[in-house]
């Protein structure tokens, strides 16, 4: 986002990092709220309702984020909210699941997934870029055709995780609701 807010906007990296203020302040401002939320909603609807924040804020992102900040504003605040629910109802599942003595490990195995999860998002975000972007990305102006050309990937690529994350979300639902014979 903030190499969006830089490279393609022009933004300094003061401003760009200013730019980031709503999903900080989403993330901070949310943790009072979220344990109420999910004892109220339950864990699976909790997951489920953050799941989909979380997909439609990809999605804004990629739909609605070369339009102006207002669409990166709420794409940020969607993520956010959506992965802080779901990163809460997730660790406390793990946790519940292990005994008094392996708790650290389950939170490092949470830490883990959501430092994984991170990764493959940039991955997957980085080689659509350079399968896309022609030239130095890092140039200090950018021609109307490069410019161009990282709109279009920050869209291939927005949709592509939105379409895979959706794809996850789906999955986890369905088995969810129908556990398998071994599971049981």
């Amino acid at each position: 986002m903030t190499l969006h807010l830089q490279l393609a906007w022009g933004w300094p990296p003061g401003l760009a990092a200013l730019g980031m203020l709503p999903q900080v302040v989403v993330l901070i401002a949310a943790g009072p709220f979220i344990g109420p939320f999910v004892e109220r909603a339950g864990g699976a609807r909790a997951a489920w309702l953050g799941a989909v924040a979380v997909v439609s804020g990809l999605a804004v992102y990629a739909l609605l984020g070369r339009l102006g900040y207002a669409g990166v504003a709420a794409a940020l605040v969607l993520v956010a909210a959506g992965m802080r629910v779901v990163g809460v109802v997730a660790a406390v599942n793990v946790l519940r699941g292990l005994p008094d003595d392996r708790t650290s490990i389950g939170a490092a195995l949470t830490d883990t997934a959501t430092e994984v999860t991170s990764g493959a998002g940039i991955a997957i975000g980085g080689t659509v870029l350079a399968a896309v972007f022609t030239g130095d990305l890092a140039a200090p102006a950018w021609s109307a055709q490069q410019s161009a050309q990282f709109q279009d990937a920050v869209t291939i690529a927005g949709l592509l995780l939105t379409g895979m994350a959706a794809a996850l979300v789906s999955w986890g639902m369905l088995r969810a609701r129908h556990p398998s014979a071994a599971a049981r």
